[in-house]
């Protein structure tokens, strides 16, 4: 009897949902195992403790985005240097890692890269220039970040925007800058919880926003499966 392959899906809080990333892993025949980090009360308060699991008991680490920064420690408090420290032994023991915005943020500081403020925010539906579109298509793919990573020693920089770097490639695991996970539900989560104020801010229309989405539904579901396809078969079995 064949054991099913079991992913451990990092949500860093709660409106930070899989969607169509863990949706496709189901399909293909992996066990979910979906923790969240920082629980719905503490949203405003995100320091908690949190001890992460051993990632060598799993076949994949999915990270997903936040709405925090990596090196923010005042906000993130101790458990980020748990996370790092996972992310480092995963990495090790040549463990798989899909890093999903602040999750490729994160996996780019544990592996020697940094992670700084960027020139300017992305919010919204965006083109990337990738050298590798059988695994990276180039969108478009929705973004909304403050930060940006810098690519690590020796790994492979695969996408970028004027910006900077969308998607590198380091051993058997990668990291994006962009959300493929993104679906309606999940962004009226984020509006609800600040991010209309964030958008207008930053002149970005919330409810365009909010349509274009809707509009994106089918053919962003089927740039995200066909990323994972890639991920799995590009970079985890090569």
């Amino acid at each position: 009897m064949t054991t099913a392959p079991r992913a451990l899906v990092v949500r860093h809080d709660h409106a930070s949902l899989s969607g169509p990333v863990g949706g496709r892993l189901a399909q293909l025949g992996y066990v979910l195992d979906e923790l969240t980090v920082v629980p719905e009360e503490r949203y405003a308060t995100p320091a908690v403790r949190f001890v992460f699991p051993d990632p060598t008991a799993y076949d994949l680490v999915v990270l997903l985005g936040a709405p925090w920064s990596v090196y923010d420690r005042a906000s993130v408090g101790p458990w980020i240097d748990g996370e790092l420290r996972m992310l480092r032994t995963a990495h090790a023991s040549d463990v798989p890692v899909l890093g999903i915005c602040f999750g490729a943020q994160a996996l780019a500081t544990a592996l020697g890269g940094r992670v700084e403020r960027a020139p300017r925010p992305e919010i919204g539906w965006t083109e990337i220039d990738t050298d590798a579109p059988d695994l990276v298509p180039e969108g478009p793919w929705f973004q909304w970040h403050f930060d940006r990573f810098t690519t690590p020693p020796g790994a492979a920089e695969l996408a970028r925007s004027a910006v900077g770097p969308q998607a590198f490639r380091a051993g058997r695991s990668l990291g994006v800058q962009f959300h493929p996970e993104l679906t309606e539900e999940t962004l009226r989560m984020w509006l609800d919880l600040g991010g209309r104020r964030e958008a207008e801010r930053h002149g970005v229309d919330p409810d365009r926003l909010l349509a274009e989405t809707v509009a994106r539904g089918d053919s962003s579901r089927e740039r995200a499966h066909a990323l994972v396809d890639g991920f799995l078969g590009q970079v985890v079995c090569p």
